[in-house]
């Protein structure tokens, strides 16, 4: 049996005298679809940030595909992130004037494939998503929900450990929310380990499984949306 694709212990963050993360502890197994959920200001992005390898953290132990990021200097920790860390971004960041098929194979630049190669899981992980007609498309030609399969795509197409999806349905209505969370099932069904970032407790009451956090902890299920239906408005 394999281990964790991502596992952290008593994980902190401060930023000076102000702590963030306040002892977070965290596994998720291959093939998990995950929310970690909590209001803005909970940690939740600080969270991101140490779990993808963005940030260091103050204290505490990460690991991801059973790599300890201690040891790694800042090379081989973007190594790590580039090869086992795919991203998801609420704000999609592609190439306006390029084609999706670029975008997507524009994102293993650093994973040391050929171009080739990297055209060829561009076009594989567009189809993986159902966008295989549009990939010839640039990306100002594509609607919201259809850009937010291509930034999807390519963090499938480096094929990493788990994918971390940041707000993955913010930026959108609710139909093609409604579109991308039912992807994200399809994928995960796939196979695909998928850790999401978001407010929307709606959206996280529909995976699996739900980590909530709250002032930099972790809180017991329900108690995150208690405390703030209590807070003085």
């Amino acid at each position: 049996m394999s281990g964790p694709v991502l596992e952290l212990v008593d994980v902190v963050k401060a930023y000076g005298d102000q702590p963030v993360l306040r002892g977070i502890s965290l596994r998720v197994d291959p093939g998990e679809l995950v929310a970690i959920v909590g209001p803005s200001g909970s940690g939740k992005s600080t969270l991101l940030h140490v779990i993808g390898t963005l940030e260091r953290p103050s204290g505490g132990v990460v690991r991801i595909d059973g790599v300890d990021v201690a040891g790694l200097d800042d090379r081989r920790l973007a190594d790590l992130r580039a090869s086992r860390i795919g991203f998801v971004f609420q704000q999609f960041f592609l190439s306006a004037h390029a084609t999706a098929l670029e975008n997507v194979a524009d994102g293993m630049l650093y994973a040391g494939a050929d171009v080739r190669t990297r055209r060829r899981r561009a076009a594989e992980a567009l189809d993986r998503v159902g966008l295989a007609h549009r990939m010839r498309f640039t990306a100002a030609k594509l609607s919201g929900g259809e850009r937010q399969r291509v930034a999807i795509a390519r963090a499938l197409a480096g094929r990493p450990a788990i994918v971390l999806a940041d707000e993955p349905t913010g930026n959108l209505d609710s139909a093609a929310g409604a579109t991308i969370v039912d992807l994200l099932h399809e994928l995960n069904a796939e196979g695909a380990t998928i850790l999401v970032i978001t407010h929307d407790n709606q959206l996280a009451a529909s995976l699996p499984r739900q980590v909530h956090v709250l002032d930099g902890r972790q809180v017991p299920y329900g108690q995150e949306v208690m405390t703030r239906a209590a807070a003085p408005q």
